[in-house]
Protein backbone atom coordinates (compact mmCIF):
# COMPACT_ATOMS: atom_id res chain seq x y z
CA UNK A 1 0.00 0.00 0.00
CA UNK A 2 1.45 3.38 -1.02
CA UNK A 3 0.38 6.91 -0.12
CA UNK A 4 -2.86 6.12 1.73
CA UNK A 5 -5.30 8.99 2.20
CA UNK A 6 -5.06 10.27 5.77
CA UNK A 7 -8.21 11.97 7.11
CA UNK A 8 -9.76 13.09 10.37
CA UNK A 9 -11.91 10.73 12.44
CA UNK A 10 -15.07 12.62 11.40
CA UNK A 11 -14.19 12.33 7.69
CA UNK A 12 -13.45 8.63 8.16
CA UNK A 13 -16.83 8.09 9.87
CA UNK A 14 -18.63 9.72 6.95
CA UNK A 15 -16.94 7.39 4.47
CA UNK A 16 -17.45 4.38 6.73
CA UNK A 17 -21.17 5.06 7.07
CA UNK A 18 -21.48 5.36 3.30
CA UNK A 19 -19.76 2.01 2.87
CA UNK A 20 -21.96 0.48 5.58
CA UNK A 21 -25.04 1.24 3.49
CA UNK A 22 -23.47 -0.63 0.57
CA UNK A 23 -22.49 -3.52 2.83
CA UNK A 24 -26.05 -3.82 4.11
CA UNK A 25 -27.39 -3.79 0.55
CA UNK A 26 -24.90 -6.50 -0.42
CA UNK A 27 -25.93 -8.61 2.59
CA UNK A 28 -29.58 -8.36 1.56
CA UNK A 29 -28.65 -9.47 -1.96
CA UNK A 30 -26.58 -12.32 -0.56
CA UNK A 31 -29.49 -13.44 1.64
CA UNK A 32 -31.77 -13.44 -1.42
CA UNK A 33 -29.23 -15.46 -3.42
CA UNK A 34 -28.84 -17.94 -0.56
CA UNK A 35 -32.61 -18.40 -0.51
CA UNK A 36 -32.57 -19.19 -4.24
CA UNK A 37 -29.74 -21.68 -3.64
CA UNK A 38 -31.79 -23.42 -0.97
CA UNK A 39 -34.83 -23.59 -3.26
CA UNK A 40 -33.03 -25.37 -6.11
CA UNK A 41 -34.71 -28.64 -7.14
CA UNK A 42 -33.18 -31.93 -6.01
CA UNK A 43 -31.70 -34.73 -8.14
CA UNK A 44 -32.08 -38.22 -6.69
CA UNK A 45 -28.80 -40.17 -6.44
CA UNK A 46 -29.22 -43.58 -8.06
CA UNK A 47 -25.61 -44.82 -7.78
CA UNK A 48 -24.64 -46.97 -4.79
CA UNK A 49 -21.31 -45.27 -4.10
CA UNK A 50 -18.89 -47.04 -1.77
CA UNK A 51 -15.98 -45.46 0.10
CA UNK A 52 -13.01 -46.58 2.18
CA UNK A 53 -13.16 -45.05 5.65
CA UNK A 54 -11.43 -45.45 9.00
CA UNK A 55 -14.18 -47.92 9.96
CA UNK A 56 -13.94 -49.94 6.75
CA UNK A 57 -16.01 -49.80 3.57
CA UNK A 58 -19.02 -47.52 3.94
CA UNK A 59 -21.97 -46.53 1.80
CA UNK A 60 -22.87 -43.03 0.68
CA UNK A 61 -25.66 -42.99 3.27
CA UNK A 62 -23.16 -43.86 6.00
CA UNK A 63 -21.36 -40.56 5.36
CA UNK A 64 -24.38 -38.68 6.73
CA UNK A 65 -24.17 -40.38 10.12
CA UNK A 66 -27.35 -39.42 12.02
CA UNK A 67 -27.73 -36.16 10.10
CA UNK A 68 -30.14 -35.10 7.37
CA UNK A 69 -27.63 -33.12 5.31
CA UNK A 70 -24.10 -33.77 4.05
CA UNK A 71 -21.47 -31.33 2.74
CA UNK A 72 -18.63 -32.87 0.71
CA UNK A 73 -15.30 -31.24 -0.06
CA UNK A 74 -14.01 -32.73 -3.31
CA UNK A 75 -10.36 -32.60 -2.26
CA UNK A 76 -7.72 -32.83 -5.00
CA UNK A 77 -5.53 -35.80 -4.05
CA UNK A 78 -4.91 -38.17 -6.96
CA UNK A 79 -4.29 -41.90 -6.50
CA UNK A 80 -0.54 -41.63 -7.18
CA UNK A 81 0.06 -38.26 -5.46
CA UNK A 82 2.30 -38.06 -2.42
CA UNK A 83 0.61 -34.90 -1.04
CA UNK A 84 -2.76 -33.24 -1.32
CA UNK A 85 -3.30 -30.10 -3.40
CA UNK A 86 -1.92 -26.97 -1.63
CA UNK A 87 -5.01 -24.93 -2.56
CA UNK A 88 -7.44 -27.59 -1.34
CA UNK A 89 -5.35 -27.74 1.83
CA UNK A 90 -5.70 -23.94 2.16
CA UNK A 91 -9.48 -24.34 2.06
CA UNK A 92 -9.42 -27.36 4.37
CA UNK A 93 -7.83 -25.22 7.09
CA UNK A 94 -11.13 -23.31 7.15
CA UNK A 95 -13.19 -26.49 7.57
CA UNK A 96 -11.37 -28.26 10.39
CA UNK A 97 -13.11 -27.64 13.69
CA UNK A 98 -16.52 -26.87 12.13
CA UNK A 99 -17.97 -30.38 12.44
CA UNK A 100 -19.57 -29.96 15.87
CA UNK A 101 -21.22 -26.71 14.78
CA UNK A 102 -22.53 -28.26 11.55
CA UNK A 103 -23.77 -31.28 13.49
CA UNK A 104 -25.78 -28.94 15.72
CA UNK A 105 -27.63 -27.94 12.55
CA UNK A 106 -28.20 -31.54 11.42
CA UNK A 107 -25.36 -31.49 8.88
CA UNK A 108 -22.31 -33.72 8.38
CA UNK A 109 -19.06 -32.80 6.62
CA UNK A 110 -16.58 -35.09 4.87
CA UNK A 111 -13.69 -34.70 2.45
CA UNK A 112 -13.61 -37.15 -0.47
CA UNK A 113 -10.48 -37.86 -2.53
CA UNK A 114 -9.29 -40.49 -4.99
CA UNK A 115 -6.03 -41.30 -3.18
CA UNK A 116 -5.84 -44.44 -1.01
CA UNK A 117 -7.16 -43.98 2.52
CA UNK A 118 -3.76 -44.53 4.15
CA UNK A 119 -2.35 -41.50 2.30
CA UNK A 120 -5.34 -39.35 3.20
CA UNK A 121 -5.19 -40.15 6.90
CA UNK A 122 -1.43 -39.60 7.05
CA UNK A 123 -1.77 -36.22 5.35
CA UNK A 124 -4.66 -35.26 7.65
CA UNK A 125 -2.57 -36.08 10.72
CA UNK A 126 0.38 -34.13 9.35
CA UNK A 127 -1.67 -30.96 8.85
CA UNK A 128 -3.66 -31.28 12.07
CA UNK A 129 -7.19 -31.56 10.66
CA UNK A 130 -10.10 -33.22 12.44
CA UNK A 131 -12.76 -33.72 9.76
CA UNK A 132 -13.74 -37.10 8.34
CA UNK A 133 -11.95 -38.07 5.12
CA UNK A 134 -12.79 -41.01 2.89
CA UNK A 135 -11.33 -42.49 -0.26
CA UNK A 136 -13.38 -42.87 -3.43
CA UNK A 137 -10.61 -44.63 -5.34
CA UNK A 138 -12.86 -47.62 -6.12
CA UNK A 139 -15.84 -45.54 -7.27
CA UNK A 140 -16.70 -42.85 -9.82
CA UNK A 141 -18.03 -40.46 -7.20
CA UNK A 142 -15.69 -37.53 -7.86
CA UNK A 143 -15.79 -38.11 -11.61
CA UNK A 144 -19.60 -38.14 -11.62
CA UNK A 145 -19.58 -34.75 -9.90
CA UNK A 146 -17.22 -33.22 -12.43
CA UNK A 147 -14.05 -32.86 -10.38
CA UNK A 148 -12.08 -35.89 -11.62
CA UNK A 149 -11.64 -37.74 -14.87
CA UNK A 150 -12.78 -41.33 -15.28
CA UNK A 151 -10.21 -44.11 -15.52
CA UNK A 152 -10.43 -44.00 -19.35
CA UNK A 153 -9.57 -40.27 -19.39
CA UNK A 154 -13.09 -39.09 -20.18
CA UNK A 155 -15.09 -36.71 -18.02
CA UNK A 156 -18.72 -36.24 -17.01
CA UNK A 157 -20.99 -34.66 -19.66
CA UNK A 158 -21.31 -31.38 -17.74
CA UNK A 159 -17.65 -31.57 -16.64
CA UNK A 160 -16.06 -28.93 -14.46
CA UNK A 161 -18.15 -25.96 -13.34
CA UNK A 162 -20.83 -26.93 -15.88
CA UNK A 163 -18.50 -25.94 -18.72
CA UNK A 164 -18.22 -29.28 -20.61
CA UNK A 165 -14.46 -29.04 -20.12
CA UNK A 166 -12.07 -30.80 -17.75
CA UNK A 167 -8.56 -29.39 -18.19
CA UNK A 168 -6.97 -31.37 -15.32
CA UNK A 169 -7.34 -34.87 -13.90
CA UNK A 170 -8.32 -33.48 -10.49
CA UNK A 171 -10.11 -30.22 -9.61
CA UNK A 172 -11.74 -28.80 -6.45
CA UNK A 173 -15.38 -28.47 -5.52
CA UNK A 174 -18.05 -28.60 -2.83
CA UNK A 175 -21.26 -30.61 -3.11
CA UNK A 176 -24.32 -30.74 -0.87
CA UNK A 177 -26.64 -33.71 -0.38
CA UNK A 178 -29.81 -34.34 1.62
CA UNK A 179 -31.83 -37.33 2.75
CA UNK A 180 -35.20 -37.30 0.98
CA UNK A 181 -38.54 -38.19 2.60
CA UNK A 182 -38.68 -41.49 0.69
CA UNK A 183 -35.37 -42.60 2.22
CA UNK A 184 -33.20 -41.94 -0.82
CA UNK A 185 -30.42 -39.36 -1.14
CA UNK A 186 -30.66 -36.18 -3.21
CA UNK A 187 -28.06 -33.83 -4.66
CA UNK A 188 -29.04 -30.21 -4.04
CA UNK A 189 -26.00 -28.09 -4.93
CA UNK A 190 -22.41 -28.08 -6.14
CA UNK A 191 -20.01 -25.20 -6.62
CA UNK A 192 -16.56 -24.94 -8.17
CA UNK A 193 -13.79 -22.46 -9.05
CA UNK A 194 -14.62 -18.94 -7.75
CA UNK A 195 -17.79 -20.34 -6.22
CA UNK A 196 -15.54 -21.79 -3.52
CA UNK A 197 -14.17 -18.36 -2.64
CA UNK A 198 -16.81 -17.58 -0.02
CA UNK A 199 -15.82 -20.71 1.93
CA UNK A 200 -12.24 -19.60 2.63
CA UNK A 201 -12.01 -17.77 5.96
CA UNK A 202 -8.42 -16.57 5.42
CA UNK A 203 -9.35 -14.80 2.20
CA UNK A 204 -12.30 -13.11 3.83
CA UNK A 205 -10.24 -11.91 6.75
CA UNK A 206 -7.68 -10.49 4.31
CA UNK A 207 -10.52 -8.76 2.44
CA UNK A 208 -11.06 -6.64 5.56
CA UNK A 209 -7.53 -5.22 5.45
CA UNK A 210 -6.06 -2.30 3.46
CA UNK A 211 -3.71 -4.62 1.55
CA UNK A 212 -6.45 -7.17 0.86
CA UNK A 213 -5.26 -10.39 -0.73
CA UNK A 214 -2.31 -8.56 -2.30
CA UNK A 215 -2.12 -11.00 -5.22
CA UNK A 216 -2.19 -8.67 -8.22
CA UNK A 217 1.57 -8.77 -8.90
CA UNK A 218 1.90 -12.54 -8.42
CA UNK A 219 2.39 -15.03 -11.24
CA UNK A 220 -0.99 -16.49 -10.34
CA UNK A 221 -3.39 -15.63 -7.53
CA UNK A 222 -2.50 -18.34 -5.01
CA UNK A 223 1.21 -18.69 -5.72
CA UNK A 224 1.92 -17.49 -2.15
CA UNK A 225 -0.13 -20.27 -0.54
CA UNK A 226 1.69 -23.05 1.30
CA UNK A 227 0.51 -26.02 3.27
CA UNK A 228 0.10 -24.96 6.89
CA UNK A 229 3.36 -26.69 7.93
CA UNK A 230 5.45 -25.15 5.14
CA UNK A 231 5.51 -21.44 6.05
CA UNK A 232 8.56 -19.82 7.54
Amino acid sequence: MSNPEIVSRDEWLTKRRELLLEEKAFNRERDALSAKRRSLPIVRIEEDYRFDSESGEVSFRDLFGPHEQLIVQHFMFGPDWEEGCPSCSFWADSFSGTQMHLAARNTAFVAVSNAPLEKLLGYRKRLGWTFDWVSAHNSNFNADFGVSKYADGSSAPDAYNYSKEMHMDELPGISVFVKLPDGTIGHSYSTYARGLDMLNSTYHLLDLTPLGRDEEALEFSMSWVRRNDQYG
